[in-house]
């Protein structure tokens, strides 16, 4: 820590990162800030997607939610989402 440099133990345990110790932290608290509004104000609108540990997973989630609620079938929901830098993801209705 005194150089800067995210743990090792840390980084075994972490969502995947490069950054030096201050940015990570900063990172991680955006991440804590993100999971805690949701969790206290229910779900948002948007998501900032990079701020989960595996993206795969959730977005798999987020199909599998759209597919039962709509009663279609899982594989034939994929490309809903449009996703564009800087603006968020939206879903292709």
């Amino acid at each position: 820590m005194a150089i800067g440099q995210v743990p090792a133990l840390w980084k075994s345990k972490s969502f995947p990162s490069l950054k030096p110790l201050a940015s990570y932290m900063l990172d991680l608290l955006a991440r804590l800030s993100m999971l805690s509004n949701w969790y206290e104000t229910g779900m948002p609108a948007v998501f900032w997607i990079p701020g989960f540990f595996f993206t795969p997973s959730f977005m798999t989630g987020a199909l599998q939610n759209y597919a039962r609620k709509h009663k279609l079938p899982v594989d034939k929901v994929g490309g809903l989402f449009v996703c564009v830098w800087g603006g968020g993801c939206a879903c292709a209705t």
